[in-house]
């Protein structure tokens, strides 16, 4: 065994200067409630208490317990909670932990009796954090991701945008989390419930790929988020699919028509445009956004006339 393995480097003379072993590697769950600080002062206490026992009842709810009772350097941080867990849970953490959170708090706002209901955002990660036991227990880079993902504009955005009424939980996981837990398949839930976002937090020199996860959405995900950095509005952007052959499938279509509209960009799919002659209306300025449903005109009638 190494020697000096129990010492803690101090300054940056400490890091680089020899190998020591990781810490063990955690899951990592941090909650926060919306617009805490906009409450009454006599409100606070109430949420910071009810917080971690929402989250409690879920686990139970989930057959869970033991993961509350085993957690990791537990701490409040005042409008939510955080705490370590062994990682090998994190698919049931995932799912179906979240959707019963979202029916615990669904249970809770309407026995609430008027109080402005409690809804979280969740954070969910994994890496390598010290369990030392005390009050420094779970502190380094795995820990601080959590919370800078917990602000990211994604979730922040998500659940704003969202009925205060159904959509109870907004979940942010981390692509190490997504990667290991759900696109490798142990998580019962499809990777097409999550969606690809740039998580960046206001103020914070902070960028890292991230999935949003919302268990009972009642309203936009990523496309029609309110407006800011186009970072933290668009999904990053995915591989091509691969085709038959082994080459990705990329179509770039670049249209112009005079006194027509111009469409250039990458399409995926099929997409044809001809114009030669313009019978019709003449629109002028940007036509931009995901359109959803039928995207062509319909002409009725003889749609020749006018070019004879």
């Amino acid at each position: 065994m190494p020697e000096h393995i129990g010492e803690l480097p101090y300054g940056a003379a400490g890091s680089y200067s020899r190998s020591r072993p990781l810490p063990p590697y955690r899951g990592i769950l941090a909650v926060d409630a919306k617009d805490f600080t906009g409450r009454p002062a006599i409100e606070h206490e109430v949420i910071s208490r009810v917080v971690p026992e929402l989250l409690r009842t879920a686990l139970i709810r989930t057959e869970l317990g033991e993961l509350w009772n085993d957690r990791k350097f537990p701490a409040s941080t005042g409008d939510g909670y955080v705490f370590g867990f062994d990682p090998s849970l994190m698919p049931f953490v995932i799912h179906p932990l979240l959707l019963t959170l979202q029916d615990v708090l669904t249970d809770h706002n309407i026995l609430s009796h008027g109080v402005a209901p409690v809804r979280l955002r969740v954070s969910l990660h994994i890496g390598p954090l010290p369990d030392t036991g005390d009050e420094f227990s779970g502190n380094g880079t795995a820990r601080n991701d959590t919370h800078r993902l917990l602000d990211s504009r994604p979730v922040k955005a998500v659940l704003a945008s969202h009925k205060a009424n159904i959509t109870h939980v907004a979940a942010i996981l981390s692509d190490r989390c997504f990667q290991d837990a759900v696109a490798s398949g142990y998580t019962g839930r499809h990777p097409d419930h999550f969606v690809e976002v740039a998580a960046t937090v206001d103020g914070k020199p902070f960028l890292q790929q991230a999935w949003i996860y919302v268990p009972q959405p009642s309203g936009p995900l990523h496309e029609e988020l309110p407006s800011g950095d186009d970072a933290a509005r668009e999904p990053l952007k995915k591989p091509a699919r691969p085709v038959e052959g082994g080459e990705r499938e990329t179509r770039r279509v670049r249209n112009s028509a005079p006194n027509g509209n111009v469409n250039t960009g990458t399409v995926h799919g099929g997409q044809s445009v001809t114009n030669s002659h313009v019978a019709g209306d003449h629109v002028a300025g940007n036509k931009a956004g995901r359109v959803r449903g039928f995207q062509g005109d319909q002409v009725r009638g003889d749609k020749y006339q006018g070019r004879q």
